[in-house]
C-alpha cells in the first residue's frame, strides 16, 4: 500500500555503565571546535539557524546506493524494545503509568532501553513507553486515563491539582459561555484542546546543537532586559514573565542532559552530538507538554552539515551515520502521552505527530535533498514501517530523480510517507518551514499556532434547516434568532444558503470565542516554556481554525440546487431525513457546479473567521482537515440531502464522499485544487488510495508511475495531497 498524504567533543558519556562522566570545556574553546570547518556568516553573531543551513548544507543529487543497513546493535536494541515493551503495550494498550510524579523536563531520573542504548539516549520517563501525568492541562482527563489504564491515582497528587493548583481545564470551564458548552456537547464543535496540551508549536530544537544552551539563555536575558525601557502594560508584564519561564526551562534542559552525562551548555562538536543535543531539546518538550501534535521540525539539511563534515575529516563512517539516525528514530517512535480512550477514538489510536519535514527547495533554487534525507527514509527499511515520526516530504517535480524514486519505493514498501506541496509552502512560509501536525506549515522558531480543532460545517447545514435544533437530540442548541425552514419542500437553494450563512455566523462566533478562551487559559496555566524558549522572542502567531464535512455540505447544497430535495420530519416537526429526486453533480469530479460550491463554503467560513478579533492578535488561518475525527463527527450527525446517512463517517479532509468521485483520482485532485489556498493557509488534505498492483506490473514500473502521479498532482496550484493506504 502507498501513503502519499563525541572523540573530540569532551561532552560524551564513556559508556552506558559510566553515565555520570562529564568533561566541560571552556565556552570559547567549545565554540571554536564546534564550528570549525563550517562556512561563517551572520549565524555566528546572532541566532539564525536558517543562515547556517543555507551556507553549510550539501545538496545530494545521487541515488540510494550509498545507504547502509541496520547495525547489529540497532537490531538488538529494537528487538529488545519490541519484545519487552511494545509487545506488552500492544496487548494491554498502555504499558505503564507513573502516578506519583507530575511530568516536567527534569522530573525523572535517566531512563534507558537496554545496555545497547548508548548511541542517542533519553526517555520521557525512567522506563520505555511508561507514561507520565501532565495535570497542568486538566486533572479530570488525567484521572480518567489513569483509571482506564488499570491504575489508581495518588490522592496527594489529586489534592494538589484539584484544591491548590488551578489547571488549564478548570480555567477554561470557568470562562466558557452557555453557548460554547451547548455547541461542545452537541458535537458541532469537537476536539477542542481544553483538557490537554494544544501542540502545533515546533521548537527550533536545532538551536540547542548549534549554539548550546548558555547562548540561548543569554539571548533570552537580553530580550527580557531590553523590555525594561517600556512602560507597564499587560503585554509588557506577560512578555517579561514568559521570558523568565523560558529561561527556567532552559536551565532545566541543561540539568536533564547533565543527568544523562552530557554538558550541553555549549554547541555540539560533531554529528553525533548534534543529533543528541537536538534530541534533548525535543525530549524536554515531550517531557513537559502533551500537545495534540509535537512535530520535530525540519532537521535533515541541518544535521547533514555535521555528517558531511565528519565524513570528510574521517571521524565518522556511513555505517555510524545511519546508526545515529536509526537511534534517533527509535526514540521518536516510543514517545507516549497519557490519553483517554475517548481521545484515542477521536484520533484512531495514539498518535502524537512527531512530524519530520524534509526535502523541498531553498529560495535560491537549490534543492534541500541531502544524504540525511535518504538516511531518514532508510530507517523505514532498517526498523520497519511506523507512523512516527510522521515523515512528510515537501514535493516538487524538480527534485532529484534518485530521491523521488527512493521516496516512491519507500512509499510502496511501507505506506509511511506523506507528501506536501513545497512550492505553496515555500511561497507563503519560506524555505525553513515545517509541518506542525499533518498539513499545517509554519516558520520554524519564528512562528507558533494556537491550535483550534475544527467545526462541523456539515452539521451546521442541518442546524440551518432546523433553526438551530440538533437533528440527533432534538434539543435547541442555538439562541432564538434562527428560524427553521417550513413546509414540505422542495427546499429552495437561496433560502437554505441564506440560513446557512446566518447559522455559520453563530457557529463560527461560538467556535472562535472558545478558541480565544482556551489559548488565554493555556498561556496562563500550561505555558510551553521550553518550546517557546527555542523560538525568537518576537514571533508570528496564527489561530489554526478548521472545518470538517466539506464534501457533504457541497454535495447537499448541489442536490438542493440541481435536484429536488424534500425534508422528512418527525412528529415534532424536526427534519431528520431527506428524499432527493433527480440527478445532481457531486464534488470531486472536476465539475465546477459542485466544486464551486465547495470553494464558496471554504471562503465563506474563512471570511467569517477573519471578522472576529483573535487572542494576542493572532492571524486567523483555516485547514480543511479532519485527521481521523471524521468518524467521530459522523457518529454525532444526522442524514443529508446528498444521501449521506446519519451516524456514518464523513469523508476525511477535503476528500470527496466515498463512492461519489467516479471520474478518477486526477479529477478529485483537480476539484480540490479549486479550493483557494488563501482561504485555507493552515493546509488542505486530500487522501487517495493506490495499490501497488494498480501502479504497474513490477517494482520499477510502480516506482516510475508513482513518481509520475506525484509530479502531476503537485503541479496544482491550490492543494496539498496525502496518499495513504486502503
Amino acid at each position: 500500500m502507498v501513503r502519499v498524504s563525541a572523540a573530540a567533543g569532551a561532552h560524551k558519556i564513556n559508556n552506558v555503565k559510566d553515565r555520570a562522566t562529564v568533561t566541560i570545556a571552556t565556552e570559547p574553546q567549545t565554540q571554536n571546535q564546534a564550528w570549525e570547518g563550517f562556512t561563517p556568516g551572520p549565524w555566528m553573531e546572532e541566532i539564525d539557524v536558517r543562515d547556517f543551513i543555507q551556507r553549510n548544507y550539501t545538496p545530494y543529487d545521487g541515488d540510494a546506493s550509498f545507504l547502509e543497513g541496520a547495525t547489529e546493535k540497532t537490531l538488538r536494541l529494537w528487538d529488545h524494545l519490541d519484545k519487552n515493551y511494545l509487545a506488552v503495550e500492544r496487548e494491554r494498550r498502555v504499558y505503564d503509568v507513573d502516578t506519583e510524579t507530575p511530568a516536567d523536563i527534569d522530573a525523572f531520573e535517566p531512563g534507558y532501553i537496554s545496555e545497547d542504548d548508548d548511541v542517542i539516549v533519553g526517555l520521557q520517563t525512567d522506563t520505555p513507553t511508561k507514561r507520565a501525568m501532565m495535570p497542568n492541562g486538566g486533572w479530570r482527563m488525567v484521572e480518567q486515563a489513569i483509571n482506564e489504564a488499570g491504575k489508581e491515582v495518588n490522592p496527594d497528587v489529586k489534592k494538589i491539582f484539584t484544591q491548590y493548583r488551578k489547571t488549564h481545564n478548570d480555567a477554561v470551564f470557568d470562562i466558557y459561555t452557555p453557548r460554547i458548552r451547548a455547541a461542545r456537547s452537541s458535537h458541532i464543535v469537537t476536539g477542542l484542546p481544553d483538557a490537554y496540551g494544544r501542540g502545533r508549536i515546533i521548537g527550533d530544537y536545532r538551536r540547542v546543537a548549534l549554539y548550546g544552551v548558555d547562548k540561548l539563555i543569554e539571548d533570552k536575558l537580553r530580550a527580557k532586559d531590553a523590555s525594561m525601557q517600556n512602560g507597564f502594560s499587560e503585554h509588557w508584564a506577560r512578555y517579561r514573565e514568559e521570558h523568565s519561564e523560558q529561561i527556567k526551562a532552559l536551565k532545566k534542559l541543561k540539568k536533564m542532559a547533565a543527568d544523562y552525562g552530557f554538558d550541553i551548555s555549549g554547541p555540539a562538536t560533531n554529528a553525533k552530538e548534534a543529533v543528541q543535543w537536538t534530541y534533548f531539546g525535543y525530549l524536554a518538550s515531550v517531557k513537559s507538554q502533551d500537545g495534540a501534535a509535537m512535530s520535530i521540525g525540519r532537521l535533515s539539511p541541518f544535521l547533514d552539515a555535521y555528517f558531511e563534515r565528519d565524513l570528510a575529516n574521517g571521524t565518522l563512517t556511513e555505517v555510524e551515520a545511519q546508526e545515529i539516525i536509526d537511534a534517533l528514530v527509535i526514540k521518536l517512535r516510543i514517545v507516549r502521552f497519557l490519553r483517554t480512550e475517548d481521545y484515542d477514538q477521536i484520533f484512531s489510536g495514539d498518535p502524537y505527530w512527531a512530524t519530520w519535514s524534509d526535502a523541498g527547495f531553498s529560495e535560491d533554487g537549490r534543492h534541500q535533498v541531502t544524504k540525511t534525507a535518504f538516511r531518514l527514509l532508510q530507517t523505514l527499511r532498517n526498523l520497519g514501517p511506523a507512523p512516527e515520526p510522521n515523515i512528510t516530504i515537501f514535493w516538487d517535480p524538480s527534485l532529484p530523480e534518485g530521491y523521488k524514486e527512493f521516496c516512491a519505493a519507500i512509499s510502496i514498501e511501507t505506506s509511511s510517507l506523506q507528501y506536501e506541496s513545497d512550492k505553496q509552502i515555500r511561497d507563503m512560509w519560506g524555505d525553513d518551514a515545517a509541518i506542525a501536525c499533518c498539513v499545517s506549515p509554519m516558520k520554524v522558531g519564528k512562528q507558533m499556532q494556537f491550535f483550534g480543532a475544527r467545526v462541523n460545517a456539515a452539521k451546521a447545514l442541518l442546524y440551518a434547516i432546523n433553526g438551530g435544533r440538533d437533528e440527533v437530540s432534538g434539543k435547541q442548541i442555538t439562541d432564538g434568532n434562527h428560524t427553521p425552514i417550513e413546509g414540505d419542500g422542495p427546499l429552495d437553494f437561496d433560502e437554505v444558503w441564506q440560513k446557512y450563512e446566518e447559522m455559520l455566523d453563530w457557529v463560527v462566533g461560538t467556535y472562535v470565542e472558545a478558541l480565544n478562551i482556551i489559548h488565554y487559559c493555556h498561556d496562563r496555566y500550561a505555558y510551553e516554556s521550553i518550546e517557546m524558549a527555542l523560538h525568537d522572542s518576537d514571533i508570528i502567531r496564527t489561530m489554526g481554525c478548521g472545518i470538517a464535512g466539506l464534501s457533504i455540505v457541497a454535495d447537499s447544497l448541489s442536490a438542493i440546487k440541481h435536484a429536488k430535495v424534500f425534508p422528512v420530519r418527525d412528529e415534532t416537526g424536526l427534519v431528520v431525513d431527506y428524499v432527493t429526486e433527480g440527478d445532481f453533480p457531486f464534488y470531486g469530479n472536476d465539475d465546477d457546479r459542485a466544486d464551486d460550491i465547495a470553494a464558496t463554503v471554504v471562503h465563506t467560513v474563512m471570511q467569517k473567521i477573519k471578522s472576529i478579533p483573535m487572542y494576542r492578535d493572532a492571524i486567523p488561518t483555516q485547514s480543511v482537515l479532519t485527521i481521523t475525527s471524521n468518524v467521530v463527527y459522523g457518529k454525532a450527525t444526522g442524514s443529508f440531502p446528498s444521501g449521506h446517512k446519519a451516524g456514518t463517517p464523513f469523508a476525511p479532509g477535503a476528500n470527496p464522499e466515498n463512492g461519489t468521485d467516479n471520474h478518477g483520482m486526477v479529477a478529485s485532485m483537480l476539484s480540490v485544487g479549486k479550493l483557494d489556498y488563501n482561504d485555507a493557509l493552515d493546509g488542505i488534505s486530500l487522501t487517495n488510495t493506490i495499490t501497488p498492483a494498480g501502479l504497474g506490473r513490477n517494482k520499477d514500473e510502480q516506482v516510475a508511475n508513482l513518481v509520475g502521479v506525484l509530479d502531476a498532482g503537485f503541479i496544482m496550484e491550490n492543494a496539498d495531497t496525502t496518499i495513504q493506504p486502503a
